[in-house]
């Protein structure tokens, strides 16, 4: 089976495992992008805990769930904005104001887009979630 994004692979298999009120999920391959993904939505608090597991191989990611993901998908293409050009894509991912995060890619590392407005930064689009 070929992956053509493993990172909107993970976040696919997250949601489907959030709603069938699963315990926890697991996903392959493991990158250092999805981990911070994943540590940005435990911030957040949308997941409890995660872990990586070496397998000699690629590395799994083993995530503990607490049912709070109503969506989560990755953003393709992964639009590049500057830090005033976030409403419109809140406007476009999320629900309604204040409902949710956008995780963007920055050069000050990956964060959510009201830490990237805070510190004043663009960057990359990678995922929503709410």
């Amino acid at each position: 089976m070929t992956r053509m994004d493993p990172v909107a692979d993970a976040l696919i298999n997250l949601k489907n495992s959030d709603i069938a009120s699963k315990k926890q999920c697991f996903f392959r391959p493991a990158s250092k992008l999805l981990g911070e993904i994943l540590r940005v939505m435990q911030k957040k608090g949308y997941l409890s805990t995660f872990e990586f597991i070496d397998d000699g191989r690629e590395g799994i990611y083993r995530v503990e769930l607490m049912g709070k993901i109503n969506q989560c998908r990755a953003i393709k293409p992964r639009y590049a904005t500057k830090r005033s050009g976030f409403e419109k894509y809140e406007k476009r991912y999320l629900p309604s104001k204040d409902v949710g995060i956008l995780i963007v890619s920055t050069p000050k590392g990956v964060l959510t887009h009201d830490e990237a407005k805070k510190q004043g930064v663009g960057g990359r689009l990678l995922a929503y979630v709410y």
